[in-house]
């Protein structure tokens, strides 16, 4: 039967899940915006069949954005401070390293000094360098203070957080710019003293996970997952409501196909993604990994009409997702490399199946997300309703009682990512989880 096909192709409910996510406003973890989402996800969830929907609350190191500048000679540059940065007043030298990659920062000089990086790298690296790689290599060297310039034009500081699980707030003040304001800097001040002055509130927060279920009850389950927090200076309609829209358009379809499904499938809308994977760790310390058949985890869904999963080096999740791109014939891209990054990450590196599903994208980075352009009107809903058919029955797939995807040792995951150059940035910023 193909009804369902054409039900979710003329369904309204993850769109207009999106609209009131973005209409909130302010999402950032621990804020009261961020629970007023989690709640009208727990609802939409339940309302779209789901049993067992709830809020599962812990707490979180809280940061509120106050005031920030960059003041040069005799000018005040526009800047937005970085999430969980100090509130720090710092004045030095500005040094411009550029793309900001490992070995830029090992041929400078850059103690006690402003130092400025790119939101991007060059088109012949061979892997994706973090913000918060770039922020500890920063401080490892001694700088004084972080510049976080954007690579996108049209005048977007990007925001992004800093900051480690065992240190919550990093170790020195950091802002982002324009790449406009960045290039000011660099022609105009290099070498100069710059002030970079950062105000905000640290405190202790509460945030929390949506979680829901469908199909039987079955000790093994499929994970479908997202986050509902965001930053605070835009809508979050990229980075993550289209994720979570997503999952409730999913559930609905899914509500309808419950036959279909051997294994229980849970929805998981995670909190505090965005200041270092919080709801997620917290969810991976309490669960039984053995039960987590895959993991779907919807992070930079919608952005694109082409979707691409991130595998991961799971050979049973790259069959399944071609199996569905063949009975479709339509695109989806595959990685098969580790990305350490999003919701998932908490699980794989201990061997759990999971994908990290995005859109496709020519450009290095998030684009419009983390800066104020993150809004709804970039989106549409036919990339909504196209994605969700196929990752409803992607889901469908794997919660087959014939597909056994193994799961893999954490000796495997850490030796892969060392082989793909990956371990050396997990290390400086604390994310590394393995004994040496």
């Amino acid at each position: 039967m193909t009804t369902w096909i054409g039900d979710v192709f003329t369904s309204d409910v993850g769109w207009t899940h999106l609209e009131r996510l973005v209409d909130i406003g302010d999402r950032m973890a621990g804020s009261d915006g961020e629970r007023e989402a989690a709640e009208l996800t727990r609802d939409a969830l339940a309302d779209a069949g789901a049993r067992n929907a709830r809020l599962d609350s812990f707490d979180i190191q809280g940061w509120t954005r106050g005031d920030s500048s960059i003041a040069a000679s005799d000018e005040d540059l526009d800047c937005i401070s970085l999430p969980r940065s100090p509130a720090e007043r710092v004045e030095a030298p500005l040094v411009d390293l550029g793309y900001g990659l490992p070995e830029d920062f090992e041929s400078a000089a850059v103690e006690g000094t402003v130092v400025m990086v790119r939101s991007d790298i060059p088109d012949y690296y061979d892997r994706y360098v973090h913000r918060r790689e770039k922020y500890y290599h920063a401080v490892d060297n001694g700088a004084a203070a972080f510049v976080y310039r954007n690579h996108v034009e049209g005048c977007l500081p990007p925001t992004g957080s800093v900051g480690t699980a065992d240190d919550p707030i990093g170790a020195i003040p950091a802002v982002g710019v324009s790449s406009e304001v960045g290039a000011r800097l660099a022609r105009r001040h290099e070498g100069d003293d710059v002030t970079v002055s950062v105000e905000a509130d640290v405190h202790p927060a509460e945030s929390q996970n949506v979680h829901a279920e469908l199909g039987p009850d079955t000790e093994e389950r499929v994970l479908v997952t997202s986050h509902v927090d965001a930053h605070d200076i835009a809508e979050g309609a990229l980075d993550n409501g289209a994720g979570t829209a997503a999952i409730v358009e999913i559930a609905t379809a899914l509500a309808n196909r419950e036959a279909d499904l051997d294994t229980r499938v849970e929805f998981v809308a995670y909190g505090a993604e965005e200041v270092g994977l919080v709801g997620s760790t917290h969810h991976a310390e309490e669960a039984d990994h053995e039960t987590i058949t895959a993991i779907v985890n919807n992070d930079g869904v919608v952005r694109g009409r082409t979707l691409e999963v991130t595998t991961h080096g799971f050979d049973g999740l790259e069959t399944a997702v071609e199996t569905i791109a063949d009975r479709y014939d339509h695109p989806i891209e595959t990685v098969p490399r580790l990305g350490p990054h999003s919701d998932h990450w908490p699980f794989v590196q201990w061997g759990v199946p999971g994908y990290h599903v995005m859109s496709t994208s020519d450009e290095v980075g998030r684009g419009w997300g983390h800066t104020f352009a993150d809004t709804l009107d970039k989106l549409e809903r036919r990339d909504l309703r196209e994605q969700a058919i196929l990752l409803t029955d992607l889901v469908v797939e794997l919660a087959g009682s014939d597909v056994t995807i193994d799961h893999r040792d954490p000796e495997s995951i850490a030796a892969d990512l060392e082989a793909q150059d990956l371990a050396e940035g997990m290390r400086i910023t604390g994310d590394w989880p393995y004994d040496e």
